[in-house]
């Protein structure tokens, strides 16, 4: 595929490098389908390094390296690496500068370890930025649930606004020891995380052990081989809260989806706690905003009951 409208990449690429740049970012988000001709590009920064993601070809791969290295005022580009999502096992290969490898990338305060273009996820989803910073600014002394945890980064960002504890559940045991290494990264003591890395439904009793929650963040993936589907297990999920919530707890729910919306998630949380209430959608950083916002990443916000829970299971 050709690109046919690389003027877009060249403002959004010179307007980003216009400064000094700490900050991991998206700096162009052609997934959002607001730009003809580039919805398969997405560009992501990760100081030094630049990850070009392609959905399908791009053919002229040399003009849009040369463009961003154009853009780069104050030369902060030493690596740029393109990833093919759409072959099989999305490989990567580096196009200008100095071989990839693991990179500690910032967000404010917060530090990540990322691994842009070794697998499909290089450790840290952009598009929850926003959260990251309500998980900061929310969680003074509160007892933090994170499901589908992955690398962690929203834990971490929990414990740095004070959280008193956190407990991260991912059925993938190498994702929930890279969250250990990144609390680990931010200087957080291990003592007040708990690791959880088994399948969620076969979890529930070792959950529970952690007390009640003040906090629960549910964000999975659209669709898990042999362990979860969006569409077919988010209701097993909101059925636990009450066993699982205190009194007035704060429950985050996402959706990434062109098939399920925000409308879905409080569907089901209307269904199973009928007492909590739905305040409202959270942001989604920025820079991914999205042509038609309800077929992209939603993230809902709701309260449980501030009275006693029922020992439902």
């Amino acid at each position: 595929m050709t690109l046919n409208n690389l003027d877009a990449i060249q403002k959004s690429a010179a307007a980003f490098f216009a400064s000094d740049q700490s900050d991991a970012r998206r700096v162009f988000h052609g997934r959002g389908q607001r730009f003809p001709g580039l919805e398969h590009i997405c560009i992501d920064w990760f100081r030094p390094l630049v990850l070009i993601t392609a959905h399908a070809a791009i053919d002229d791969i040399e003009e849009l390296k040369e463009s961003l290295l154009l853009a780069d005022e104050h030369k902060q580009i030493r690596t740029i690496v393109l990833q093919n999502r759409f072959e099989r096992g999305a490989p990567a290969q580096t196009i200008y500068g100095e071989a990839a490898g693991p990179i500690v990338a910032s967000e404010g305060s917060l530090h990540f370890d990322v691994h842009p273009g070794t697998q499909q996820n290089c450790g840290l989803f952009l598009d929850m930025r926003c959260l990251r910073d309500w998980l900061l600014e929310n969680s003074l002394d509160a007892n933090v649930l994170n499901l589908f945890a992955y690398t962690c980064s929203l834990s971490v960002a929990a414990i740095a606004g004070g959280a008193r504890s956190v407990t991260n559940v991912d059925m993938s045991k190498t994702s929930i020891k890279w969250g250990e290494e990144n609390h680990t990264l931010n200087q957080q003591d291990l003592r007040n995380v708990q690791s959880v890395p088994h399948n969620l439904f076969k979890s529930w009793g070792k959950i529970k052990q952690f007390g009640r929650y003040d906090i629960v963040v549910i964000d999975p993936p659209m669709r898990q081989r042999g362990s979860f589907d969006s569409a077919k297990n988010y209701g097993a999920v909101m059925k636990k809260l009450h066993s699982l919530c205190a009194p007035g707890a704060k429950v985050i729910a996402t959706i990434n989806s062109p098939f399920l919306s925000s409308d879905y998630l409080q569907e089901l949380f209307d269904k199973h706690n009928p007492e909590g209430s739905y305040l409202g959608e959270m942001a989604v950083a920025p820079e991914f905003e999205d042509k038609y916002p309800e077929r992209g990443l939603n993230i809902c916000l709701f309260e449980m009951p501030d009275f006693g829970n029922p020992a439902v299971s």
